[in-house]
C-alpha cells in the first residue's frame, strides 16, 4: 500500500509539473502560436487573442505518464490490453485532428467523421457501453457516447478554467470507482487517471481567469474522447460484478456528468426553440447567462467547480449506495441534477445577451 501512495504521487507530480512547464515555454515562446478567430467576437467569449495550445501539454502529460509507467513496471506491457491500444489511437487521432482545427479551422463534416471514427475505434478495441446482449446495439451507443462527449466539452470550452475544472471531477468520479468499487487499486488505468488529473490541475495555473492560454480544441477533443473512454469503463461499465440495473447507470453518469449536460440541453432547446442550429457556436450557454445575470467570469468559474465538486461527491456516494443494494435510496441524490438544472436553464430564459 505504502508503494502505491508512493507511485501514485510520483505519477500526479509529474505529470503536473511537466504541464507547468510546457505551458510556460509555450507563453514565453509561441505568443501568437495557435491564435485563431482573432477577430471573431461570436464564437469565442473573450475579445482577446491568446495561445490555444494547452492541448500540447495534456497530450504529452498522458504519453509521459505511460512511459512512466512501463519504466516502473517493466514485466507490465499495457500494450497486450486492446482496450489500451485503442485509447492510445483514438486519443492520438482526437488530439491531432483538435490540432489540425486550431490551426486551419477544419470543415465541420471531417470534424465529424473523425469523431465517429474514434468512437469505432474505441468500440472496436472492446472498451464498450455494455446495456444490451447485443454487441452491435452496444457499439453505437458506444459510439455515439463518444461524439456526444467530445463535442458537448467543446461546447463547454467557453470560457476561462470551466472545461479544465468539470473534467478533474468527471476523471475524479472514475478514480474513485475504479479504486473504491472495482477494488482495482494497482490497475495502470488509476496511474493514468492520477497522471491526467495531475496535468489538469496543473493547466488550470494558466487556465484559470483571467487564463493566460486556452485548451484549444487539440485540448477539448482529447478531453473528451478521454472522458468517454473512462466513464465507459468505470461508470456506465460501474461494478459488473453485482449486475447494476440499466437506470442506475443512467443516474450514475447524469449526475457525474451533471456540469456538461445541464450545458448541452440547455444550449440545445433554446436554439432549437428558435429554429437555430445547436452545433453553430454562440453566446447562449448557461455560463454567458451567468454573467449576463450579473456574475463576473471568476464567479463562474467557482459555480461550475463548486457543480463538478459536488457531482464527483454525489456520484460516488451513488455507486456505494447501488454497490451495497441500496438502490432506491440511490435516487433521492437524482434531484441534485434537476435542481441545479432548473436553475441554470431558468437563467437562460431570464438574463439576454445585453444589446450593443
Amino acid at each position: 500500500m505504502d508503494n502505491y501512495i508512493i507511485i501514485s504521487l510520483i505519477f500526479f507530480a509529474v505529470c503536473w509539473l511537466i504541464t507547468l512547464v510546457i505551458n510556460g515555454l509555450l507563453l514565453k515562446f509561441s505568443q501568437t502560436l495557435g491564435i485563431r478567430n482573432k477577430n471573431d467576437v461570436t464564437i469565442r467569449w473573450s475579445n482577446s487573442s491568446k495561445p490555444s495550445l494547452g492541448g500540447i501539454s495534456m497530450y504529452v502529460s498522458f504519453l509521459i505518464c505511460v512511459f512512466i509507467y512501463l519504466v516502473i513496471n517493466v514485466n507490465t506491457n499495457v500494450f497486450n490490453d486492446s482496450h489500451v491500444i485503442g485509447l492510445f489511437i483514438a486519443a492520438g487521432l482526437a488530439f491531432l485532428m483538435g490540432l489540425a482545427d486550431d490551426a486551419y479551422n477544419t470543415k465541420p463534416l471531417l470534424k465529424f467523421s473523425i469523431q465517429i471514427i474514434c468512437g469505432l475505434i474505441i468500440a472496436m478495441s472492446g472498451s464498450i457501453i455494455n446495456l444490451s446482449s447485443h454487441y452491435w446495439l452496444n457499439a453505437l451507443l458506444t459510439v455515439f457516447w463518444v461524439v456526444v462527449l467530445m463535442n458537448s466539452l467543446n461546447m463547454l470550452d467557453n470560457m476561462d478554467g470551466i472545461t479544465t475544472s468539470v473534467v478533474i471531477f468527471i476523471l475524479l468520479s472514475c478514480f474513485g470507482a475504479n479504486l473504491f468499487f472495482n477494488l482495482d487499486s494497482h490497475s495502470y488505468y488509476n496511474y493514468i487517471l492520477l497522471g491526467l488529473i495531475g496535468s489538469l490541475i496543473g493547466f488550470l495555473f494558466y487556465n484559470a481567469p483571467s487564463a493566460k492560454i486556452f485548451m484549444g480544441d487539440s485540448g477539448s477533443q482529447f478531453l473528451g474522447l478521454i472522458a468517454a473512454f473512462f466513464s465507459i469503463k468505470f461508470l456506465w461499465n460501474f461494478d459488473m460484478s453485482h449486475h447494476v440495473p440499466l437506470w442506475n447507470k443512467f443516474y450514475i453518469i447524469l449526475i457525474c456528468f451533471t456540469a456538461p449536460a445541464i450545458d448541452s440541453l440547455s444550449v440545445v432547446i433554446n436554439r432549437l426553440k428558435k429554429g437555430k442550429s445547436p452545433m453553430i457556436g454562440g453566446k447562449d450557454h448557461t455560463t454567458h447567462h451567468l454573467v449576463y445575470a450579473g456574475f463576473t467570469e471568476k464567479q463562474v468559474w467557482h459555480v461550475f467547480l463548486s457543480i463538478g465538486f459536488l457531482a464527483s461527491v454525489l456520484g460516488i456516494f451513488m455507486m456505494y449506495l447501488v454497490r451495497n443494494e441500496m438502490r432506491y435510496q440511490s435516487l433521492l441524490i437524482v434531484p441534485f441534477f434537476f435542481i441545479a438544472f432548473y436553475f441554470l436553464y431558468r437563467n437562460t430564459q431570464k438574463y439576454q445577451q445585453p444589446d450593443k
